[in-house]
């Protein structure tokens, strides 16, 4: 499990496209077709599992349920986060959010940008897509954290925390308060049809993707693009290759490196024999770097023609809702930074990502010219 969460990508290409991984008491599929197949039919390899370890902290939602329900959760979310609505409700916060987390940093020459940026962007966005304007982002960060580590600990068979359940208690009473507001998306959906639980389970749901998955992609584009000096040349010189750098980091790290499923029936999969009830994870990571797809798969390469072909954000019915925000959230950032803090050099013990279902370096601890 150590060497998997330190470096996952030999043991990905070997079993390529599909192997049985012990340490993970399950199936791994590490090709990008066969992992298509897999999230395209959730008939066959289902979230909705008593082992699906989010919907014990949080309830039932979007992530955790499939068919009709997953519709019913999913759908009331589906227009507030498509592509030209959240260009017009993010596009303003982001920019001024990230200009005034820069800022604060610009006269130091010297910061850890998950702690300083990266972090801070992504768990003020999620509070603002909540309605928790009111709501200090350090608690939401709170809350986030005593969740993700009750979720963390029923993954490997403990019970929901006190912790966990007392921020999820605090979480239902603050997103309970804040339907009525407007102009937010928890009051789109509720105004939609869900019910106050159900609209707390997805709130949470988002503020996971919101916060985690974010704050990884954002720390992993900064990793990539300065440890290949060629390609950060390349993106300083010409900064519409900013988007293409960011899709080409999801490629090679995805921020969320797994997804999870279980067998509904007995079926084979590219010669592996699964059984009914089995495990099957899916490594998007592994997809990543299928070289039937992506020549040089392992190169990070800015200019790459098909980087977006990463599976990242997954794909079939439980593709990633924030994905158009997310992206947003990172280019945004990048720009700032590659602008605004001149020569930006990462410290050579600024560790590289590490995780096993969540990917991001610890840290990314810079300096620049001032």
């Amino acid at each position: 499990m150590a060497d998997l969460e330190r470096d996952p990508h030999a043991l990905l290409a070997e079993i390529r496209p599909v192997g049985w991984v012990e340490a993970l008491s399950g199936w791994v599929v590490s090709s990008r077709d066969l992992a298509m197949q897999v999230m395209r039919d959730p008939e066959t390899f289902t979230v909705d599992d008593p082992r699906f370890s989010t919907a014990q902290v949080v309830g039932p939602s979007m992530l955790s349920l499939d068919a009709g329900p997953h519709a019913e959760h999913r759908a009331p979310f589906e227009h507030p986060f498509s592509l030209a609505q959240t260009r017009a409700r993010f596009t303003d916060f982001v920019v001024a959010e990230t200009d005034r987390l820069v800022s604060a940093i610009e006269p130091l020459g010297a910061a850890d940008l998950r702690p300083t940026v990266a972090g801070p962007l992504s768990v003020a966005v999620v509070a603002h897509s909540l309605g928790l304007a009111q709501t200090e982002a350090a608690t939401v960060l709170d809350w986030y954290q005593d969740i993700s580590s009750s979720v963390s600990g029923v993954s490997a068979g403990h019970p929901v925390t006190a912790e966990g359940a007392a921020a999820f208690a605090k979480l239902h009473a603050h997103v309970a308060g804040s339907i009525d507001q407007a102009d937010s998306l928890i009051a789109e959906a509720a105004h939609a049809g869900l019910g106050t639980d159900e609209v707390v389970a997805n709130a949470a749901v988002l503020m996971f993707g919101g916060i985690e998955t974010t704050e990884g992609m954002i720390t992993n584009a900064l990793w990539h693009l300065l440890t290949n000096p060629s390609q950060l040349a390349l993106v300083l010189a010409d900064q519409s290759l900013i988007p293409n750098a960011v899709e080409e980091s999801l490629r090679l790290e995805p921020s969320a490196a797994v997804v999870d499923r279980y067998a509904t029936r007995d079926v084979e999969l590219s010669g592996a024999s699964i059984k009914r009830g089995d495990l099957v994870t899916v490594s998007l990571a592994g997809a990543g770097r299928d070289p039937a797809v992506f020549p040089d798969p392992d190169q990070y390469d800015v200019r790459r023609s098909n980087a977006r072909r990463h599976l990242a954000f997954a794909s079939g019915p439980h593709i990633c809702l924030g994905m158009h925000l997310a992206r947003l959230e990172a280019v945004t950032a990048l720009t700032a930074l590659l602008t605004r803090l001149p020569d930006l050099r990462l410290e050579p013990t600024s560790p590289p990502p590490h995780g096993l279902v969540f990917r991001k370096p610890t840290a990314v601890n810079v300096t620049w010219t001032i």
